[in-house]
Order: C-alpha cells, then structure tokens, then sequence
C-alpha cells in the first residue's frame, strides 16, 4: 500500500489487542473494569446498537471476571435533531416528516458481533429501534432492575467513551516509538480521538479523525470527554471543540451504513495486504486516507490506527 499511495504507510494493529477478536475497545476495558472492580460491581450495565464492538469486548472482559454483563440495545439507534428533521446516524432511511425509520433487519439478527455476545452470555435486552436518549433510559432502567435484586451495578457509558476511556489511549501513544507526520483513525464516540489528541499533543504529528456520525457538533461532546482527561493529567492541552481535527467528508449515508468508497477501500487493503477493516468504521478512514493522499493532504510518514471492529463483515 506504500506503494500504491506514494506515503511511508504504517498500520497499528488494535485489532489485534487479543481480547475477544480484537478491537481499540481492549484499551479502555482495561481501566474501566478496574474500576468497577474497585467499586464492588457484580453487574456492568452499558447501552449501544445491536452490533456494538464495545459491547462484545465489555462481554468477555466480565466474564474473566465473573461480573455479569447486561446491555440495552436496539437495532439501529438514531438521532433526532429537531422536531423537523432527523439525522441519519444509522443503518435507516428516514421518513422526516413522519419520523417513521426503516431499516436493514439484517444487522438485528444472529450475525456478527451479536453472535459472540450471545456465547459470553451477555444479557441483552433488545428494544424497538428509537433515539439514543431513549436507548440510554432503557439502560438506566436496566441498571435499577439489578440493583432492585440487591447486586452491585456499575454503569459505563456507550462505547466506553469516558475520561478513563480516554486515558488509555493517551497511554497507547507511548508504544508509537516511530515518528509521523500523521495519524488517521475512525473517529466516533470520541475517547479515541481525545486521548491520542492528548498524547500527540506539541509532538508535531497531525492527528486526524474521520468522522463515522453525522453529526457536525459531536466534537463539542470531545471537548467535554477532554475536561474530564484533563482533571486526571493536568499538564495535558486544553482543548476546545475547534481544537479536533475531525473530517465529515466520509461518513456516507450515515452512521451505520457503510459507504461505496468504504467498502472498496475494505477490498484494496484486504487485496494488498491480507488486513481486514470494517464497514462502519476502519474502512471508511481508510477511504479518506487514500483519497486525501491523491490530493497531498497526507504525505511523508502516515500512521493508520486500525480500531477493529471486523466481527461486523459478517452482519
């Protein structure tokens, strides 16, 4: 791929991470589980879509353990906006005057991730599919139904996007011994980007998200994840939400969907070089780190984070 691309292309494997088929979510369970540990917890509670990555990770990560998983899901959970218009953050197509939503019934199957969750013996409570702040009341409610049977519950928010979550990668940095003049990565909840914005932080090496939802104020949650990172390292930056480099020009048809050039970067890089990206994610960054080379916005020595999340080729 080096040389199909003319750049020094390097790959972090966090697909690899070992735990449960891999994925940058291994990171942040690190720190989590520690401290629901340290908290007592005999439940982990969290929220996500039926094909979460973090889910599954969270899963097998409990029962090493022996802490129960229990998880609230929906098939695709979308974002409203406003009262006139919906925006498309899953796999839909959205009737806005209506709010009706369709979707792929595919993906809410016994396919992929949903699989394994079933074999770590996750307790998932699967909901019709609504907006993610209603998914996050199922997941409180969830929290309290275990807590009503006496057991010790710990809650950990979606996608484990938390300033823990966070610190993890800004600790991940230190295993990046080469020098780059960029890193690209799928860029979502935001603990990912934060922390490696964090530990890049006056290194001089571009830190650049692809943006995998469509939602033009999301880096406006990253600067709140940022406050958070802050209070444990309070050397670290202080960052704004003008202070992310987040690209939206790769999402597709939104969150959720995976897009033509995604889904043909997914074959180049399989093709190239045995190495399998998801539809979600990874593979729509790596679509924006081919074509942003053809246009010399990437040169020199560029670092590809591979955040996992391959289960999902089989949904």
């Amino acid at each position: 791929m080096s040389n199909e691309l003319g750049i020094d292309l390097w790959i972090k494997r966090d697909d690899l991470t070992g735990l449960a088929m891999g994925g940058n979510k291994g990171r942040k369970l690190e720190y989590l589980m520690a401290a629901a540990i340290a908290d007592g917890a005999q439940v982990v509670v969290t929220c996500g879509a039926a094909q979460s990555n973090f889910i599954r990770q969270l899963g097998a990560a409990c029962s090493m353990l022996g802490v129960k998983c229990a998880a609230a899901i929906m098939t695709l959970p979308y974002e409203v906006a406003n009262s006139t218009s919906l925006v498309i953050s899953s796999n839909v197509v959205s009737d806005v005057s209506r709010g009706r939503v369709q979707h792929n019934p595919a993906l809410g199957e016994d396919r992929g991730n949903l699989i394994l969750d079933k074999i770590l013996g996750i307790d998932l409570r699967t909901h019709p599919d609504g907006t993610w702040e209603e998914l996050y009341e199922y997941a409180e409610d969830l929290a309290k139904e275990y807590e009503a049977s006496g057991l010790k519950t710990y809650r950990i928010p979606v996608g484990g996007s938390s300033a823990l979550g966070a610190y993890a990668f800004y600790e991940s940095v230190s295993e990046v011994t080469e020098s780059f003049d960029s890193v690209v990565f799928a860029s979502s909840s935001g603990s990912t980007h934060t922390g490696l914005a964090f530990g890049f932080h006056e290194s001089g090496t571009q830190v650049l998200g692809i943006a995998c939802d469509p939602e033009p104020d999301i880096a406006s949650d990253f600067a709140e994840l940022a406050k958070g990172l802050k209070a444990i390292l309070p050397d670290g930056p202080d960052l704004s939400a003008n202070d992310y480099d987040l690209n939206f020009d790769f999402v597709g048809p939104g969150y959720g969907i995976p897009s033509e050039e995604g889904n043909s970067a997914i074959e180049r890089l399989a093709r190239a070089e045995g190495i399998f990206l998801d539809p979600i994610y990874s593979g729509k960054a790596f679509a924006a780190l081919i074509a942003l080379t053809k246009t010399g916005e990437l040169k020199g020595r560029v670092l590809f984070w591979h955040t996992g999340g391959t289960p999902t080729l089989f949904a």
